[in-house]
């Protein structure tokens, strides 16, 4: 077992630190000028000050000295120049073109919204999915079962943003059910927080416990087939006993390895959520960034640390697999 997380450790290592160098390529090795956006704040850009830029940028440096000074910056302290000099406290993930706040201490201010947002939504998600799945296994071939299925195809089937603007316009703007869909530090009250973000988490419960229901009710048919559970069946054991007891812990597990993963693109897409109920998030902060001119360090940094959640939750899930599993380890 040690062998196993010691190689998984390595491994995980080693993804992320490919994925900083992919990172820094992409928005500081283009072909375009990472100091152009910069420039071009004021608009009043011209090619002395882009060059004077560029130079305190340390974009005319060497492509391994620029990413060495980049990936140093992750563990200590460093010094950016563009016009006056900003410390950055490690890890530091740069300094903001359009606030000229350090993007480490923006990306930690969003980041409880987003959670909050993740959290509530994928609980919600997960329970729904399973409750429908085991209810459609137990009703195989009926009404009910093809209904299910049926239903969770059609909601599947409708992009997740329109689901999303729908609910907001009607529910909130319109009826005014939920007339305050933005996020509220839980500092301020469990109560503004949990109603200001009911709404959210409806919405992504709804649509994403769809593809749980069809994976459960999967799991379920096929468990119930097993010797072990006709054989308690036989005995006379309890309907309920059988499903919860028996075949949903048979179940259960690829399907909360599944929600592992997708905890993960959860906390790094939720762009359209957080755009349409307007919750100050990280989805939001990146779609800001986006915008003429691009706020390089803050995007860079976004995906970054979208690739290190993501890949943090594959490593943690390959744990918690082969714990359960034995044959994990031999593979």
């Amino acid at each position: 077992m040690a062998g196993y997380i010691v190689r998984r450790l390595l491994s995980a290592a080693l993804v992320v630190v490919l994925t900083s160098m992919f990172v820094f390529a992409l928005f500081f090795l283009g072909p375009a000028n990472a100091a152009r956006p910069l420039c071009d704040l004021n608009g009043r850009c011209n090619p002395e000050k882009l060059a004077l830029l560029t130079e305190q940028l340390g974009l005319n440096d060497s492509v391994v000295n620029q990413y060495g000074i980049w990936a140093k910056g992750l563990v200590s302290d460093r010094e950016i120049v563009f016009g006056p000099t900003f410390h950055c406290d490690a890890p530091c993930l740069g300094i903001s073109y359009s606030t000229r706040g350090e993007v480490t201490t923006e990306l930690f201010d969003r980041f409880p919204a987003t959670i909050s947002v993740a959290i509530g939504g994928g609980a919600l998600y997960l329970v729904i999915g399973v409750v429908l799945g085991v209810v459609a296994a137990a009703r195989r071939g009926t009404v009910v079962d093809r209904g299910l299925v049926a239903a969770s195809l059609v909601i599947y089937s409708i992009p997740f943003y329109v689901v999303a603007l729908v609910a907001w316009i009607f529910f909130s703007l319109e009826w005014g059910i939920f007339p305050d869909t933005t996020y509220h530090p839980i500092s301020e009250g469990v109560g503004p927080w949990f109603w200001g973000l009911l709404l959210p988490w409806l919405v992504l419960g709804f649509t994403n416990s769809t593809t749980y229901a069809r994976y459960t009710r999967g799991q379920m048919v096929e468990t119930l087939g097993e010797d072990y559970i006709r054989t308690a069946t036989a005995k006379g054991v309890r309907r309920s006993k059988v499903l919860f007891k028996h075949a949903l812990r048979a179940a259960i597990v690829p399907v909360i390895t599944l929600f592992g993963l997708d905890f993960a693109y959860l906390l790094t897409g939720t762009i359209f959520l957080e755009q349409i109920f307007q919750i100050d998030g990280i989805g939001r902060w990146a779609i800001e960034a986006l915008r003429d001119p691009i706020d390089f360090p803050v995007v860079s940094a976004t995906v970054l640390v979208g690739a290190i959640v993501i890949v943090v939750a594959n490593l943690l899930v390959d744990i918690f697999y082969s714990f359960i599993d034995p044959r994990v380890r031999l593979a």
